[in-house]
Formats: C-alpha cells, sequence, structure tokens
C-alpha cells in the first residue's frame, strides 16, 4: 500500500529479519476477541500498590482520611528509576499499609487504599493536546514523567527514563503481543488505533527518532488494517506498519529490535546503544491520553481468558481494581477452573488467590481449566538427556541445559559465565524439555539467589567500610589527641625552660647581690682591722663619723 506521497505504509513478512530459536505456540486469542473492549464497573475499593513498576517506590504525599480526587497523585517519583502512582477512582484513603498484590515474591507491600464515593471527581486538568510540538523533549518528559507511565507490555519500566535518549534512529511500536492467550494490545490497536499513531508521534517528537516501524504480528489482520488506515490518515511520512511472523517470543524487546532491524542489542548494552527505541503500543496509548486529555495512568486494557472463564473479554480495568471481580464480570469461573495465571501461560505469575488488585503490568487474567498450554513445575522429574531441544529453541542464543546444571548445583559463577542474565525467562526451553524440567524455574531461583547474595555483598561493603571508617576516625582521633598532648608537653617543657632560666637569672642576680654585700662586710672587716694602728684622735674621729652615718640611716628610715 502506499500514502499520497509514495511512502511504504505496509511492510511484508519478506523484509524482516529471523533471531535464533523460537517455537510456533497453537493460538488462543480469538478466545477474548469476539466482543469489544469493555469497562468495568466501579468498585467500592482500590488497593493500589507502591511497586508496580521497576525502580524505586513512590513517596507517599497523601495520609489517612485524606480525601482525594480521580487522577490526583498519591505517591510522587522518588530517584530516577522511579513513577508515580495516581489515584483512579475520587474518595477518602482509608488505609496505608502492607498488603499483598501480584508479585513474584508472594510478599506484602505498602498499598494505598481508597474508599470510592462514585462521585467520579476528577482534579483540574490542563491538556497540552496539540501544542507538544512546540514543547522541548525535556518538558513532554516531564508530563510522562508525572502521568506515572511505564511499559504496558508487562516490563513495567518506567517511560520517561528510556525517552532520555534523544536522537534516536528508530522508533519500534511493538504490537506483536506473542502469547497465546493474550489479545489486548491486539484489541486497543483495533479500537484505538489513531490515538496509538498520536501517541508514536509524540515520543518519536520527544527522541527525535527519524523512523517509527509499528511491527505487529500477521495473526492480527484486523489490527493491521486499522493501523494502516490510522497511519495514513495521520499523512505521516515516516511511520510504516511492518508485519513479522507469529513465532514465539517474537515481542521480546531483544528479539523484535532483531527481526526489525536485522541488529543485536549488545550483552549487558541496551537499545539505546544501536540507535533504538522500543514502546509497547498500550504506552504509546498511555502517553496520547497523558498529552491529550491530562489523564495519568490509571487504568489499562487486561484480557480475562483461558478455558475456566465463561465470558472471555478485554476490559478497561482500573488500577487498583480487585481481581474476583474483573473475573465476575466476565461471568465467572467455570467448574473446571484449576488456575489463574497473571499473563499468559509462558511467562506469566500464577497467583494463589484472586483477592488481589490489578496492577499496571496485568495485561492479562488466564483461568486456566487443564488443558491449556502450561510449563513443566512439579519439582519431581526426568533427568536431563542432553537432547539439545533447549538449545535449538533458546531465542537468546544460550546453553540452557549447562545453565540448568549450574543452577541446579548452584555453581552461580559459572551460570553468570555462561550469561545467566541474558536469559529473558521466555519459557521456550521447558516448553520443549522431554524431561519436563522446569528449566525457567531454575533460573529465576538462580538469579533470586546471585541478586541476594549481590544485596548481602553490598550490605557487608557497606558495614566493612563503616568499620574502615571507624577505624580511619578513631585512628584520626588519637593523632589528634597524642598531637596535642604532644603540643602540650613541648609549651610546658618550654614554660619550664623559661622558669629555669629567669630562676637562674635571679640566682645569679641573688649571687652578684650576695657578693657586694660580702664586699662591703669585708672591707669593713678590713678597715675595723686597719683602725687598730691608728692614734686614738684619729680612731675617735672615725667612730664620730659611723655615729653620725649610723643615725644618718635612723633619720632615713
Amino acid at each position: 500500500m502506499k500514502t499520497p506521497n509514495g511512502s511504504n505504509i505496509l511492510k511484508s513478512e519478506d523484509d524482516v529479519w529471523r533471531f535464533h530459536g523460537g517455537i510456533k505456540l497453537p493460538g488462543h486469542k480469538a478466545m477474548s476477541t469476539q466482543r469489544p473492549i469493555s469497562r468495568m464497573q466501579p468498585s467500592q475499593r482500590y488497593s493500589i500498590p507502591l511497586n508496580q513498576h521497576k525502580g524505586a517506590e513512590g513517596e507517599i504525599i497523601v495520609c489517612v482520611g485524606e480525601r482525594v480526587r480521580k487522577g490526583q497523585m498519591l505517591a510522587k517519583p522518588h530517584g530516577l528509576i522511579s513513577a508515580a502512582i495516581h489515584a483512579p477512582v475520587s474518595g477518602q484513603v482509608v488505609e496505608i499499609a502492607a498488603h499483598r498484590f501480584p508479585h513474584p515474591s508472594a510478599l506484602p507491600g505498602t498499598c494505598i487504599v481508597i474508599e470510592n464515593d462514585f462521585q467520579n471527581e476528577w482534579i483540574k486538568r490542563a491538556a497540552v493536546a496539540d501544542d507538544y510540538i512546540n514543547m522541548s523533549s525535556h518538558d513532554l518528559r516531564a508530563v510522562v514523567r508525572d502521568a506515572g507511565i511505564v511499559g504496558l507490555g508487562g516490563a513495567s519500566f518506567p517511560t520517561a527514563v528510556k525517552q532520555t535518549e534523544v536522537g534516536v534512529n528508530t522508533l519500534i511500536l511493538n504490537g506483536v503481543e506473542c502469547e497465546p492467550y493474550i489479545s489486548c494490545d491486539d484489541m486497543l490497536m483495533r479500537e484505538h488505533a489513531d490515538e496509538i499513531i498520536k501517541g508514536a508521534q509524540i515520543t518519536a517528537h520527544i527522541i527525535k527518532a527519524k523512523h517509527c516501524i509499528v511491527a505487529i504480528e500477521d495473526n492480527k489482520p484486523e489490527a493491521i488494517a486499522a493501523v494502516t488506515r490510522a497511519v495514513q490518515q495521520s499523512g505521516s511520512d515516516n511511520i510504516v506498519v511492518q508485519t513479522v511472523p507469529t513465532i514465539y517470543p517474537s515481542g521480546g524487546e531483544r528479539q523484535l529490535i532483531k527481526i526489525i532491524t536485522g541488529k543485536e542489542v549488545p550483552v549487558n548494552g541496551l537499545p539505546s546503544d544501536i540507535d533504538v527505541l522500543c514502546h509497547n503500543v498500550a504506552t504509546c496509548y498511555a502517553i496520547y491520553k497523558a498529552v491529550y486529555e491530562a489523564e495519568p495512568l490509571i487504568s489499562r486494557i487486561v484480557t480475562v481468558t483461558g478455558r475456566g472463564v465463561n465470558a472471555p473479554q478485554n476490559l478497561e480495568v482500573s488500577i487498583g481494581t480487585p481481581i474476583n471481580e474483573c473475573i465476575e464480570h466476565c461471568g465467572g469461573y467455570k467448574k473446571e477452573a484449576k488456575a489463574l495465571i497473571m499473563g499468559g501461560p509462558m511467562m506469566g505469575l500464577t497467583l494463589d488467590t484472586d483477592q488481589l488488585p490489578i496492577i499496571k503490568s496485568s495485561n492479562c487474567l488466564l483461568i486456566s481449566a487443564g488443558v491449556d498450554i502450561t510449563l513443566p513445575s512439579s519439582e519431581y522429574h526426568m533427568p536431563c538427556i542432553r537432547c539439545g531441544n533447549c538449545v535449538d529453541v533458546c531465542p537468546a542464543n544460550l546453553l540452557p541445559q549447562q545453565l540448568y546444571w549450574f543452577a541446579a548445583s548452584n555453581q552461580y559463577d559459572r551460570a553468570v559465565e555462561y550469561n545467566l542474565f541474558d536469559c529473558i525467562e521466555c519459557g521456550c526451553c521447558a516448553y520443549v524439555c522431554p524431561s519436563k524440567i522446569p528449566l525457567v524455574q531454575y533460573y529465576r531461583h538462580a538469579k533470586s539467589d546471585i541478586w541476594e547474595q549481590e544485596r548481602e555483598r553490598k550490605k557487608a561493603d557497606i558495614a566493612r567500610e563503616r568499620h574502615e571508617r571507624r577505624l580511619e576516625r578513631l585512628e584520626k582521633q588519637k593523632q589528634e589527641r597524642d598531637a596535642r598532648l604532644k603540643k602540650k608537653r613541648e609549651a610546658l617543657a618550654k614554660n619550664r625552660v623559661q622558669r629555669d632560666t629567669e630562676m637562674d637569672k635571679k640566682k645569679a642576680l641573688i649571687a652578684e647581690a650576695l657578693a657586694r654585700v660580702n664586699e662591703k662586710k669585708s672591707k669593713h672587716s678590713i678597715k675595723a682591722r686597719n683602725t687598730e694602728n691608728l692614734t686614738p684622735e684619729q680612731q675617735r674621729k672615725i667612730k664620730e663619723a659611723d655615729a653620725r652615718r649610723e643615725q644618718m640611716k635612723q633619720q632615713g628610715k
């Protein structure tokens, strides 16, 4: 297809590359795409966790008892990698406490609980709309950051942080959605393609991208047609729609970049290292709503599907809505329902209860009936037979059987040498394993242990540094004390020398005075001895002179 200006709008699968491995899974998307997206009815209570994204939790800026309005910020970003949290409804904050929420650790986290007043009162909003074209990248990123937008494909990485790279050549919109049951992005592209393309244009303006490619799997013809029409109507000549083959996990960021550009993201590197930025289509839709409607990320599209639910469909759900209410909206559980999975069967998180809230990364609720695609989960499995099937299907081009041996034997250093952290946990290896080894669980366990060891090492390093600083501080204090004592001793010694010198001078003066006295006395004695040889008259005159001197002395006193 061609636009009026001659640009290519739809590119065929012949124009793409291939990544190593991958598997062809049976598709079950039609199960949840027979109905349009429906809006969930309001709930009585909403539990909004702070930990809904990668990075640091937000800093709470409300208190218990405070009345909040819809769209009001409840927690502001804290640090570089963080995201804001907003109120999905108007009402009263009734609790700020630890509650369980969907997380691999199954541990409780801080949640802000809001009692809905059903008034739907919004905060004051001022949309940017088309004026964004005159805004700087920095100011637009601030809009995205304050809206609390994160990657809605499942990674939940704060979007504004990814957009800090300005001057990126290629922007890729990920509409692949390769998990076999999830269809939220498919339905979003069908019904909101115009908004997605506008969100892509906003993102391209922020990062100054030269090209934008919307990647969609070939099993989504309605979405391809809708997005193609939206691109044509936008009049943009730098956006193309690229169909990709339906191979799992082509929706992985690194795999999709390889498919579209033929380039490999470096080990321990980022897409920006090869001049690429990748966003999910739902993320671009959220960016559109933030800029054109001044609406923060307070809701998302969630696929409720599986053979264990009565009416599979896609819902627009407010963040914090209880999962059990979503399932009730879809007709409730069937009798044969066996498991509840948040996400797809390959990479999803199995939940032990539905009394948990919808969060920003909740793209799907899969209610399994025992015949759905499942990965091996039992710890009782057959030994590895070194068949090599896992190596053939690994999209990260790793050696899964080696990683399994190292992870199982706690040889984590060797596992890291074999690039354990390049594993995207897609589950392809476990899916094809004839011994039914839960390989992904071993990798996750190894990663968790390594992260825990790293945290403990950092704690130990901090403790050691604190101890060393304390020893340095004590040594410095000792040196300062010794220096003061030395200075004091030197001052005392100097004073002693001065006192001795002064004393010596005084003694010398006293000695001189005594010498003079003794000399006078000796003179008098000599004089007395000499008077013996004088005549009586001379002696009489001397005595009279001595008497007069004595009389004068007495008068002088």
